[in-house]
């Protein structure tokens, strides 16, 4: 990764943005059962309490959406000619099996076919170019992959 702002795929704008408005929609309903005021047995102050700890908790999980989300329009669209985060990939397996992969810096964006940058795969395509091989340590050993395209663009 790098120093500035990472670049965001339109896949996972789409998933940050579906994420986002769910996560406001569960806050405004947290939100709705605040009393804000006395409440009366210490089981309705305990309720209180968990329900402001949970508004605080989507508030953080918000601001962190947001700020990914203002980072990804900053960086501008992911690179077609170099492997970086926000960049689709295909890749031919070892074993001949080709799959498309974005590589991107968080882990919670709802893709199957989501690499982060810090998992070995997305370590080793970071930097790369189409028609080259990439060696990494899965689970079950060492493997290899060669970058088929970036962004759509293949090897010339």
């Amino acid at each position: 990764m790098t120093d500035g702002p990472e670049p965001v795929s339109a896949e996972a704008l789409r998933a940050v943005q579906e994420e986002l408005a769910e996560l406001r929609a569960e806050r405004a309903k947290v939100v709705g059962t605040l009393r804000g005021e006395d409440v009366g047995d210490r089981a309705d102050a305990a309720d209180e309490l968990q329900r402001a700890d949970d508004v605080a908790r989507l508030d953080e999980r918000i601001a962190e959406l947001e700020a990914r989300v203002r980072e990804g329009a900053a960086a501008g669209p992911p690179s077609t000619e170099v492997v970086g985060v926000g960049s689709t990939v295909t890749v031919r397996f070892a074993d001949g099996v080709e799959e498309t992969v974005e590589v991107a810096e968080l882990a919670e964006v709802r893709e199957e076919t989501l690499v982060t940058a810090d998992s070995p795969l997305g370590r080793a395509l970071l930097g790369r170019h189409a028609g080259e091989t990439v060696n990494y340590e899965a689970p079950n050993g060492a493997a290899s992959a060669v970058v088929l395209s970036v962004g759509g663009r293949r090897a010339s």
